[in-house]
C-alpha cells in the first residue's frame, strides 16, 4: 500500500451501474484535491482501445502535483491475452504512485489477471454484483435517500416494475421523482404519474397483482403483456393458485410457517403468500383452478383465446 493509503490496483467487477459509478467517483474524488486532476487521469475503453503499450507507459508515468495519477480501464471482462499478459506483468511490480482501476462487468476468478489483482489485497476486488430482482425495491429504497427522499415500499415495486432491473436507470428516475415530488416521501401515485413504463411487463408483477386481487393493477398489467406470453402465463397463474391453496390450507392449521419447505421454495419466494391467501376463500381459489380447464383448451387452438384468459382472470379478482 503506498504512503496515500491506495492500492496501486482494483478490481471493480460486476453488473450494477450504480455502484460502479460510486466506486469510480470516490476514487476521482479524491483525486480532484489536487486539483491537478487533468495531468493525473487517463480513462480508457478497452473495448475500443487497448493499446497496451501506451496503457502501460500510462501506468508507470509519475503523478504531476498529486499523491497519485489514476489509470482507469473500463471494459476488461474479455480481454485479448495480449492485452491481459502485459498487465499481469506489470500488476506483479505496480508503479507505487499510481492507482489502476480495472473494470469488467464478470472476471472468472481463475483468470491469471484477477489473480494478479486479489494477490495485492483482499481488499483491491470491489464487488459490484447485481441485484437480484426480488431485493430491487430495498434497494431503491435505499438509492432514495441519496436524492433526499424516501419511498414507500409500493412505490419502489411500481419503480422496478417500470424502469426494470438496470440500477442506472432506477437511479435516474429516482432523481427526476425527486424533483418533481416536494412531499419528503414518494408514493405510488408519483411513480404512475411520473415515470413512463420502459420495462417489459413481467409475469411475476402480473401474478403479483393477481395474487394480491388487485383488479385494477392486474388488467392494467395484463394488456401490457406481449401475446406470445399469454400460455406461459397461463402455466405460471396455474402454479400460483396451487401455491395459494397450499398456504391457505397451512395457515388454517397454524402451520403457515412450513409454507416455504411444503413448497420447496425459498422463504422470500413465498413471504407474502400467506397474506394473499387470506384474500380468498378456500372455494374461490379451487373454483379458479377448475376454471383453468376451459381455459387451457381455448389457450390451444381457439381463436378466442385472449378473450377466454382475461375472463378468467376477472372471475378470480372477482369477489363472490
Amino acid at each position: 500500500m503506498s504512503e496515500t493509503g491506495l492500492l496501486p490496483a482494483y478490481l471493480i467487477v460486476g453488473t450494477d451501474g450504480v455502484k460502479r459509478d460510486h466506486a469510480v467517483s470516490r476514487m476521482k474524488a479524491r483525486l480532484e484535491k489536487s486539483g491537478m486532476v487533468e495531468f493525473n487521469l487517463d480513462e480508457r475503453d478497452m473495448t475500443k482501445d487497448p493499446d497496451i503499450e501506451s496503457i502501460i507507459g500510462s501506468l508507470n508515468t509519475f503523478p504531476m502535483g498529486s499523491e497519485f495519477r489514476l489509470v482507469i480501464l473500463d471494459g476488461c471482462s474479455k480481454l485479448a491475452k495480449a492485452v491481459s499478459e502485459p498487465l499481469v506483468e506489470y500488476l506483479a511490480s505496480p508503479s507505487p504512485t499510481t492507482v489502476c482501476l480495472i473494470i469488467a462487468d464478470s472476471l472468472a476468478k481463475n483468470t491469471r489477471l484477477y489473480k494478479a489483482i486479489a494477490k495485492i489485497d483482499k481488499k483491491a476486488v470491489i464487488d459490484c454484483s447485481g441485484t437480484k430482482r426480488w431485493e430491487l425495491p430495498r434497494r431503491v429504497q435505499q438509492m432514495a435517500t441519496q436524492h433526499g427522499k424516501s419511498i414507500s415500499t409500493a412505490a419502489a415495486e411500481e419503480l422496478v416494475s417500470r424502469s426494470g432491473e438496470n440500477t442506472r436507470m432506477l437511479d435516474n428516475d429516482l432523481a427526476k421523482l425527486a424533483q418533481m415530488v416536494e412531499a419528503p416521501q414518494i408514493e405510488l401515485a408519483d411513480v404512475e404519474r411520473w415515470i413512463v413504463r420502459t420495462a417489459e411487463v413481467q409475469p411475476w408483477d402480473f401474478l403479483n397483482a393477481v395474487s394480491a386481487r388487485d383488479i385494477r393493477r392486474s388488467l392494467e398489467l395484463f394488456n401490457l403483456l406481449p401475446v406470445k406470453s399469454y400460455v406461459w402465463t397461463y402455466t405460471l397463474l396455474c402454479g400460483r393458485i396451487r401455491e395459494l391453496i397450499v398456504a391457505k390450507a397451512l395457515d388454517s392449521r397454524g402451520q403457515g410457517r412450513e409454507l416455504a419447505a411444503t413448497l420447496k421454495l425459498q422463504s422470500w419466494q413465498v413471504k407474502n403468500h400467506l397474506t394473499w391467501a387470506r384474500r380468498y376463500s378456500m372455494a374461490e381459489l379451487v373454483a379458479a383452478l377448475e376454471g383453468a380447464v376451459d381455459v387451457e383448451l381455448a389457450l390451444k387452438g381457439s381463436a378466442d383465446s385472449q378473450t377466454a384468459l382475461l375472463l378468467w382472470i376477472t372471475n378470480i379478482l372477482r369477489k363472490s
